[in-house]
Order: structure tokens, then C-alpha cells, then sequence
């Protein structure tokens, strides 16, 4: 069975994924560790972001590992500062290449062929366009907003709250803007609106989906 999990910045794709893997007895991927991963190496290469040929030779010679909430490229973790404020600006860029999303959703699909409950935002569309089961989550502005701040926060981090709500806006623009594997629901994805649901409530309403689907196939 694979799952498809797809929504823009803090839609609480990752939190949802994870328990929905869990459920299901799936192994559970958040794509976004890849792309973070390739952004961090970059940095650590003195690899121009902008420099696609570069950065694409970059994703086709990494090897990615992903497992819940850990990446590891060529057997090294990099886990730690995955989401340091250091990438914010790179990550968008890196993520827009075209040849990078190529190396990556080559991977992707590798890590998902045993089946697979993966969150991002092209896996129902680009990934996995015949998947068994998609989903995609919206949120609010200021929902999203809020999730990121209390993300930040748990790591100890100081946040502007005005500053947050610009990059929140800034990244889903950019990402439902580029012009290779824009942000967008699949067509038959199950479009979830998490304002007024809890985590729990979520994952209950795509299991049950799941469950009402198989149940009836």
C-alpha cells in the first residue's frame, strides 16, 4: 500500500504521516528531509545553491536514507541543524531545480517500492501519481503560523512571529509558483482542512477514508 501525504509549509503533514505509518505498519517518509539534506551538503561544500549543474551532481551522488524524523546521506546522519535557520533561504532555490527533484523522486520511489506512507508536496501528484491513497492538508495562514512558532520553540528557538508569518507565506508561494512540481493537490486527493481538527482527529479521518476504501474495493 502507499499512502500519499502532501501539503505546503507546517499543514502538519509530517505529525500526521507518522501516525498514520504507524497505524497502517508502514514505514513512514517526510520527503522534505531529503531536500533539506541536499541543501545542508551544499552548504557544507561551498556548493552555490544557484549553480543547478552543480547542486543536481550533488543529489545524483547522495545517497539518502530517510527513517520518521532522521536523514542520513552515504551512511552519515545529518539529522542535527537539519532545520537550522542557516538553509531557509537555499532550501526553496534547491528545491526548484529540476534535476535535483529528478535524483530525489528517483529515490522516492526506490524507498516506497514495498510500500510506503510518504509526506511532501508532489508526492501524489509527481512521486507516486498511482498511489493507493492520497491525501493533501490545508491550514490556515495564521494556523500554520502558529504550528511553526510552537516547532521552533520546542527546539529552543526564539521566534519572531512576524518574520515567521512572512517565510510561512514566502515558501508556499514559491512552492506552489515553480514551474517544476508545484504544490497542488492531485486530482483525487482527499483534501483535508486542519483548522479545526486535532492531530488525532486528522489521522482518524484518513484512516477511516482508508479503511472505508479498502473496505468497499
Amino acid at each position: 500500500m502507499i499512502v500519499t501525504i502532501d501539503g505546503g509549509v507546517a499543514s502538519g503533514k509530517s505529525a500526521v504521516g507518522k501516525r498514520v505509518a504507524d497505524a497502517l505498519g508502514l514505514p513512514f517518509v517526510d520527503s522534505g528531509l531529503m531536500y533539506r539534506a541536499i541543501t545542508r551538503l551544499a552548504a557544507e561544500q561551498d556548493v552555490d545553491p544557484h549553480d543547478s549543474d552543480a547542486v543536481t551532481s550533488l543529489a545524483e551522488s547522495t545517497r539518502l536514507r530517510v527513517d520518521g524524523d532522521r536523514v542520513w546521506a552515504d551512511g552519515k546522519e545529518l539529522t542535527e541543524g537539519i532545520f537550522d535557520a542557516d538553509f531557509a533561504d537555499s532550501l526553496p532555490v534547491i528545491s526548484a531545480i529540476p534535476g535535483v527533484r529528478k535524483a530525489l523522486v528517483d529515490q522516492q520511489r526506490q524507498l516506497g517500492r514495498l510500500g510506503i506512507v510518504m509526506a511532501g508536496r508532489d508526492i501524489g501528484t509527481v512521486v507516486f501519481p498511482n498511489a493507493d491513497h492520497k491525501f493533501f492538508l490545508v491550514a490556515s495562514l495564521a494556523e500554520k503560523v502558529r504550528r511553526r512558532t510552537a516547532q521552533y520553540e520546542r527546539r529552543g528557538e526564539k521566534v519572531d512571529e512576524e518574520a515567521m508569518r512572512k517565510e510561512v507565506e514566502a515558501r508556499d508561494l514559491v512552492d506552489s509558483s515553480r514551474t517544476v512540481a508545484p504544490l497542488k493537490p492531485a486530482d483525487d486527493a482527499v483534501v483535508i482542512d486542519t483548522d479545526s481538527l486535532s492531530l488525532e482527529e486528522v489521522v482518524d479521518t484518513i484512516l477511516t477514508d482508508i479503511g472505508d476504501t479498502v473496505g468497499g474495493a
